[in-house]
């Protein structure tokens, strides 16, 4: 008797499942890879959520070294997105077929890939310009110093009185720090190869000794002694990877997609620090202010 009764189960099993068809697993349209575990990359995630019409299936650099042409052509997204350098630079391995957006990158790395493009974390010098010119009427003249590649990409704001310098080096970068007169500021370009610790600290050193003010990049060098810093809205720069890969996935190329920075960044101020060199912040600024240090 028992046999008979597993018997027919099995044959009404079977029939249900020769009726009603079992439904496939889709694959993701989008798969986004960074370590979400990490608060900043977790913040670029939820951006591109927001913005983003398509499935996605998010995997660590770590789950993909050497293995992401496997597991893309498994998945078959329309588009990979990266976020970091060592997604990155796993994205470089896979056809050129397929699509890559690539974020949390503070300058548009330098990469032969075709078909390649994204959203970058730095402010460009135009952002600091606006800035000071409509706050800070008594910063005229202002150094801006960086790489060579960085002053190509970030300070295409020409401004008689915005002068650029490249440096190649730490040493460089002190060097010409020191050799800088008749400037009301000077803007520092993020790049770690240049911005060590040592240079960072003889620049504070330099910029205090002088009463010139610094324009950082990142709130701990605004905490260090720098006037103020633009720093990305992370959530607001994955917005922007998300519709990037939107329109990538409803057919767009992404040639006609260059890279760009983000639209969003919040101002940092040191009070302090303009206590100190007589520099005024008007009261409506220190509202707007992300974080006023001390």
């Amino acid at each position: 008797m028992q046999k008979e009764t597993q018997l027919i189960l099995f044959l009404i099993l079977t029939a249900f499942y020769l009726v009603v068809p079992v439904a496939p697993v889709e694959a993701a349209e989008v798969v986004i890879v960074g370590e979400a575990r990490l608060k900043l990359v977790a913040q670029v995630i939820s951006g591109i959520r927001k913005t983003l019409r398509g499935s996605i299936s998010i995997y660590s650099p770590a789950e993909v070294k050497g293995t992401l042409r496997l597991i893309v052509g498994k998945e078959q997204p329309r588009v990979v997105i990266a976020l970091g350098r060592d997604a990155l630079g796993e994205a470089q391995d896979l056809p050129s077929a397929i699509p890559v957006i690539y974020g949390f990158v503070l300058t548009p790395p330098a990469i032969s890939r075709p078909n390649t493009t994204g959203i970058y974390m730095a402010a460009p010098v135009s952002e600091y310009a606006d800035l000071v010119k409509k706050h800070f009427p008594s910063i005229r003249n202002v150094a801006v110093i960086g790489s060579r590649d960085q002053l190509q990409f970030l300070a295409g704001y020409h401004h008689p009185r915005w002068g650029s310098y490249s440096a190649h080096s730490s040493v460089d970068l002190v060097d010409t720090l020191k050799r800088l007169d008749n400037t009301d500021a000077i803007l520092l370009l993020p790049n770690v190869s240049l911005l060590t610790p040592a240079a960072l600290e003889e620049a504070y050193l330099l910029s205090f000794r002088k009463g010139v003010p610094l324009l950082g990049i990142s709130e701990r060098q605004v905490r260090d002694g720098a006037l103020l810093a633009l720093v990305v809205d992370l959530v607001g720069m994955g917005r922007m990877i998300g519709e990037y890969a939107s329109m990538v996935v409803s057919g767009t190329k992404t040639e006609l997609l260059p890279p760009a920075p983000a639209r969003r960044f919040e101002l940092f101020l040191n009070t302090e620090t303009a206590r100190k060199m007589g520099i005024r912040i008007p009261e409506g600024l220190l509202k707007a202010a992300k974080r006023v240090s001390p």
